[in-house]
């Protein structure tokens, strides 16, 4: 359906080519200081037309809060936020009435539902995540106050041009602990934190963008300071329940956590976290490696929770694709409108905010079950 989370939970609505798209957030704590500065920011940063990188579609993205805030502070009711879409233009579509593109969802929305939106993508859009990219926003407020936890993303890689992501590799475990989201947009458009692997990555954007084609990538999201003891046992396991939000990202093909597929390669002598006495506080214990991905049976262990996406080419390109029609005949499709050819650049802010509503579902989660523990 529309809404994701359990204690903090977020409905987002509106297509890609309605008047507009929003969502309703239910579970903020009362109290909290917010307005729209506090949101816009991310919402700026996963916008149309901000680089010669993504779509030229021209949106302000300007966000207004509806409800659940009264003198700049939250009321502990659902706040509902609302982004008006100015710059759309359905007969971009038409083309779309007759053939549905390859791989994109124009035909298993009409199957499942018997009727798509006329325009664009409908729900399945990435305009749907302005709703998420929201929500996120609030979410990353809350656990920066309530625990400093930091969540930052970035391009890790594009096609074939990848960053050394080696979890053995002391110089990117660094770099996982001290990148910030200020660093990823001081890279420039691509967001990559390696300035020659992202050089290449931008000439092959471009490339694809010129040959009226498009390109997949990888994103990497680091989540620190969070506390030891978050997720739950067997269905909602930590990372099973990041797996479901990022995979609930248009465009998104692959997770992985830690050490990932290359893991799989991996003895076991060479891939358990050892544990040592944490340094800073005795009574606590740390792990010399990190290839758990910060999450061991379900549960934050208390390093840095670390794992990659993997975002497909764009499908909606503007070359000539031979085709079937809805009533199955031949024929050739070169669709119109406005399209990224490459969408991982614009994605960090939504893998941030998917993350960060996450994790303050299981924060809030945990701390309720703390306020009943120990009852005689």
């Amino acid at each position: 359906m529309s809404t994701f989370g359990n204690y903090f939970k977020v409905t987002t609505y509106g297509e890609s080519h309605c008047r507009s798209v929003g969502c309703i957030v239910d579970g903020v704590p009362p109290g909290l200081n917010l307005a729209e500065s506090d949101i816009q920011p991310q919402l700026s940063r996963r916008r149309p037309g901000q680089s010669a990188l993504s779509t030229p579609r021209n949106e302000a993205d300007k966000v207004a809060i509806q409800s659940g805030v009264e003198m700049g502070r939250t009321l502990g009711t659902p706040i509902a936020m609302i982004v008006q879409n100015k710059d759309h233009r359905p007969g971009d579509y038409k083309e779309t009435d007759v053939y549905p593109r390859p791989s994109h969802a124009d035909y298993t929305y009409l199957c499942k539902y018997g009727v798509k939106a006329a325009s664009g993508g409908g729900r399945s859009s990435a305009r749907e995540t302005i709703g998420r990219v929201a929500a996120g926003a609030i979410a990353d407020k809350v656990l920066k106050l309530s625990h400093n936890i930091d969540i930052v993303a970035f391009v890790s890689g594009v096609g074939e041009i990848q960053m050394d992501r080696d979890l053995k590799n002391a110089d990117y475990m660094e770099l996982l602990e001290t990148i910030t989201r200020s660093k990823v947009d001081a890279t420039g458009p691509i967001r990559c934190p390696d300035e020659e692997a992202g050089a290449r990555m931008t000439k092959l954007v471009e490339e694809c963008r010129d040959s009226k084609d498009s390109v997949g990538g990888i994103v990497t999201c680091v989540i620190r300071n969070l506390p030891v003891g978050l997720g739950e046992p067997v269905f909602d396991k930590l990372e099973a329940s990041l797996a479901h939000a990022m995979m609930s990202i248009p465009a998104t093909k692959g997770f992985e956590i830690g050490s990932g597929f290359a893991g799989s390669k991996m003895k076991g002598s060479e891939h358990n976290d050892m544990f040592v006495a944490d340094i800073s506080d005795p009574s606590k214990l740390r792990t010399t490696t990190n290839f758990s991905g910060g999450i061991q049976g379900g549960i934050s262990n208390g390093e840095i929770v670390m794992f990659n996406i993997a975002f497909k080419p764009p499908a909606t390109i503007s070359q000539e694709q031979h085709t079937a029609s809805y009533t199955g005949e031949d024929g050739v499709l070169a669709a119109k409108g406005r399209h990224d050819p490459n969408v991982v650049p614009r994605a960090i802010p939504i893998v941030e905010a998917m993350a960060s509503i996450t994790v303050l579902d299981f924060l809030m989660a945990q701390n309720a079950r703390k306020s009943l523990t120990g009852l005689e």
